[in-house]
Order: structure tokens, then C-alpha cells, then sequence
């Protein structure tokens, strides 16, 4: 990575990472970024990601890359199409896999782009929160979020 911006959000500092090209992170990790700068693109995934915390914006438009396998780089692209608002559970997530839930697990924790490869939205098939990397807390924050703004459902989610 050579470029980075943080920002602060209610669920905590938010750091990006990029290249030239794409978004390679968003995470609530701490990593040295002493020596990164911010460039066109961090600036942009900031200000998406304060829209995003404000209620004005539920869909992403920057390009990101994430490294990994093509059978998590599938599971990534699969995450993208959860909508706004809405929760799947992973027995659902799966039913192109259905004996892979471990694995589309293992893949689900594995992505470095927060929020906005929206891992948080899948949970378990008995409707209760399960595995967020960036805590359950966080997880809990961010679907109630998408449901006040998307006005879906009931205002408090019961977990």
C-alpha cells in the first residue's frame, strides 16, 4: 500500500489503504501509516464512508482489490449483492456451497474492506449475531444503522 487516510466514525478510527489504482483496505486494525499520504482515492472512500455513517449513501463506487483465494475473492463478490438494510444468514449465504459454510466463514472473516464488502450483514442461521472482526459490538452498531436508514424493519435489532 502506499497511500492512507483514517477517519474517525462511531464504530471507531477507520484506516484505508490503497494503491494507485484501488482500495486494498478498510479497517479498524491499527497499522503503521506514519509514512503514507493520502491520495485521490483514500480521500474519496473517506468521504463515501462519512456519507455512508451520516445516512446518505448506501452503495459504494470505488474500485477495491482484495488478495485472496478465487474461491474468497467469489465470496467477496457474493457479499456485495446482500442489500442495504437487510441481513442473511450463512445457511442462505451458502446454498451454492451448502458444504462450505465453514469455509465461506473463514472467507467472511478474512475480508479487509469493512463495511463496504459488507460482511457484518451475514449471521447466523439462527438470527443471532455471529463472528465480526471487528467485534460483535461494531456488527450490531452497523445493521442497526442500515435498518434506521433504510427504514426496514424494527428501529432496534434484538439479538
Amino acid at each position: 500500500m502506499n497511500y492512507a487516510s483514517v477517519i474517525e466514525t462511531p464504530v471507531g478510527r477507520l484506516i484505508i489503504l490503497s494503491d494507485e489504482d484501488f482500495v486494498h483496505a478498510v479497517t479498524f486494525e491499527e497499522k503503521d501509516i506514519a509514512d503514507l499520504k493520502e491520495n485521490e482515492l483514500t480521500i474519496k472512500v473517506a468521504n463515501q464512508l462519512k456519507e455512508y455513517f451520516n445516512g446518505n449513501l448506501k452503495d459504494f463506487d470505488f474500485p477495491m482489490k482484495q488478495k485472496g483465494t478465487e474461491f474468497q475473492r467469489e465470496v467477496w463478490q457474493n457479499l456485495l449483492t446482500i442489500p442495504f438494510g437487510e441481513t442473511i444468514s450463512y445457511a442462505k449465504f451458502s446454498v451454492h456451497h451448502p458444504l462450505a459454510i465453514r469455509a465461506i466463514a473463514a472467507a467472511n472473516g478474512k475480508n479487509n474492506i469493512a463495511i463496504v464488502v459488507p460482511c457484518h450483514r451475514v449471521i447466523g442461521s439462527n438470527g443471532k449475531l455471529v463472528g465480526y472482526a471487528g467485534g460483535l459490538w461494531r456488527k450490531q452498531w452497523l445493521l442497526q444503522h442500515e435498518r434506521e436508514v433504510a427504514r426496514k424493519g424494527q428501529t432496534e435489532l434484538k439479538f
